[in-house]
């Protein structure tokens, strides 16, 4: 009968192997969001920068934005809208611009929640966080966000949501005028 033996150093190799396998395929996802971030092109979505551009594309969940001058380019990782029928899509602009905005449920978030009350701008449980950019469609945001388990999901009821810190970098930097576009 034959030994088999096996020395250690092969035995970590093994063990080492089998942990690192399974990273290895999830990586390997396509629907994962690790490698979804790909630079974008604008012209692929406007025929001129204007004031600046903005792409929110649902699938990758991430936000793009352009300078007017097309000097600064910047990608941003965002929540998405649960459902599609939550996500609208197509063309708008930012038309207001608000730190510290307050919020109110909408007349479908009250039918399905009815116990949700108004928050006020500021508010540490404010679901819009520190800064919001209104669009031109009613009740739709692109917005801070407290709950940074949001981020990189599709958790919202219709609007864009950021880190906190990102929302106040990209509305520093974004003027009313700004295009978007959401894919």
């Amino acid at each position: 009968m034959a030994s088999h033996h096996m020395s250690r150093r092969a035995l970590i190799a093994a063990g080492a192997a089998s942990l690192i396998m399974p990273a290895m395929a999830r990586a390997a996802d396509p629907r994962r969001n690790t490698s979804s971030f790909l630079a974008q092109d604008w012209r692929d979505h406007f025929s001129q920068l204007g004031k600046g551009c903005i792409v929110c594309d649902t699938e990758s969940r991430a936000m793009h934005f352009w300078s007017g001058d097309g000097s600064d380019y910047r990608i941003y990782p965002t929540s998405v809208p649960k459902t599609d029928e939550l996500t609208r899509r197509g063309y708008s602009e930012i038309v207001r611009k608000k730190v510290g905005p307050s919020w109110t449920p909408t007349s479908s978030q009250m039918e399905r929640f009815p116990d949700w009350k108004p928050v006020k701008g500021g508010a540490p449980d404010n679901p819009l966080g520190s800064h919001a950019m209104y669009l031109d469609w009613p009740a739709y945001l692109i917005h801070g966000t407290h709950d940074t388990r949001k981020i990189g999901r599709r958790s919202s009821d219709g609007c864009i949501g950021t880190y906190n810190e990102k929302i106040a970098e990209l509305f520093e930097i974004t003027p009313i005028g700004t295009q978007v576009r959401l894919i």
